[in-house]
C-alpha cells in the first residue's frame, strides 16, 4: 500500500511523545485500504535510503513484487521494518484517514555508543510530504493482531519494553471499565513516562533506567511482584526475544498461568538486526 502524501493533523507531521520517541503520522488516499480493530496491529514498512525522493520497491511486478525487491542491490532496495500500529482515526465514511506509528530513536542519543538504525534515522529527520511504501491489512480481524484474550479473562498482565510501549500504550487506553490489569512498561529515561488515561482498573507500573536494565532485572522484578488473584488471567508480554521468552517460562512455569492464556511477542533480538531474523527465519 503506498502513502504518497503524508499529510499530519495540526500541520505537523512528527510529534515526540517522549525523548526516545518519535511519533510520525501517515495519510493518503489508498489508506482507505488499511483496515483494522486491533490493539496491537502489526503492519510493515518500507522507507528509502538518505537520497532517494521514494522507497525502491518494484511494486509493478505484482505478485513477484517481493522477489524483485529482495534482488536489488542492498544499498539500493527500500528498508523494510515492522511496526505496530499506535493509533488510528478514520473518515466519516469509516475507512481509515491517518494512522500513527510510533518510533524508537536508538543510537541518536548524544554519547548512546549504539549506531542509529536506517528507521531511527529516518523518522528523525521526517518532513510532510515524505513518500513511503507500507504494507497492512485488508481485514479487519487478521492473523497481525496479537492482543486477544479470550471472553472470560478476569485480569489483564501486561509487560513490554520500550519497543513495545506503543502497542502496550494503546491497549491500556483501550480496556474497558471493570477490566482488572497489572501493566509493566519499560523506559530509558524519565522523561519517557507516559500519562495514560484508562477506563479499566489499572495499575501501571514504570520501569525506569537502571531498574530496566537486563532480563535478570526484569524477571526479578515481575517475580516480586503481587498479583491479585484470579481465576483465568490473560498475560501479554514483548520486547526483546529472549526477555520474553523468559518472562513467559515465568508466568507458564512458575505462576502456573495457562500457556494458551499467555501472548508473547518477540519484537527484537539482541545482537541482530530485523534483516538478520528474516534470514533465520
Amino acid at each position: 500500500m503506498r502513502v504518497p502524501d503524508p499529510a499530519p493533523p495540526a500541520g505537523s507531521k512528527r510529534h515526540p511523545p517522549s525523548p526516545s520517541l518519535t511519533r510520525v503520522t501517515f495519510a493518503g488516499p489508498d489508506l482507505r485500504a488499511f483496515r483494522s480493530d486491533g490493539l496491537d496491529q502489526s503492519l510493515s514498512l518500507f522507507l528509502p535510503h538518505p537520497g532517494q525522493a521514494e522507497p525502491a520497491v518494484p511494486v509493478e511486478l505484482g505478485e513477484g513484487w517481493w522477489q524483485g525487491w529482495r534482488e536489488l542491490p542492498e544499498d539500493v532496495r527500500a528498508v523494510m521494518r515492522s511496526y505496530t500500529l499506535r493509533s488510528l482515526r478514520r473518515d466519516t465514511d469509516g475507512h481509515t484517514a491517518e494512522i500513527d506509528v510510533d518510533f524508537v530513536l536508538h543510537g541518536l542519543e548524544p554519547d548512546s555508543g549504539i549506531q542509529a538504525g536506517p528507521a531511527a534515522r529516518w523518522a528523525a529527520d521526517a518532513a510532510p510530504g515524505d513518500r513511503v511504501l507500507l504494507l497492512g491489512p485488508a481485514v479487519a480481524d487478521n492473523r497481525a493482531i496479537r492482543f486477544r484474550p479470550p471472553e472470560d479473562t478476569d485480569l489483564v498482565v501486561i509487560w513490554g519494553d520500550e519497543t513495545a510501549v506503543p502497542a502496550a500504550c494503546a491497549i491500556v487506553e483501550a480496556l474497558p471499565a471493570g477490566t482488572r490489569a497489572r501493566v509493566w512498561l519499560q523506559v530509558p529515561h524519565a522523561e519517557d513516562v507516559q500519562d495514560l488515561r484508562t477506563a479499566a482498573d489499572a495499575e501501571i507500573t514504570w520501569l525506569v533506567g537502571d531498574a530496566a536494565d537486563g532480563p535478570e532485572a526484569t524477571l526479578a522484578t515481575l517475580r516480586a511482584a503481587q498479583l491479585p488473584p484470579a481465576e483465568h488471567p490473560y498475560v501479554w508480554i514483548a520486547g526483546e526475544s529472549g526477555c520474553v521468552k523468559r518472562l513467559r517460562r515465568h508466568f507458564v512455569g512458575e505462576r502456573g498461568v495457562d500457556r494458551r492464556r499467555v501472548t508473547f511477542v518477540g519484537y527484537w533480538r539482541r545482537g541482530l538486526t530485523e534483516e538478520q531474523l528474516r534470514e533465520q527465519g
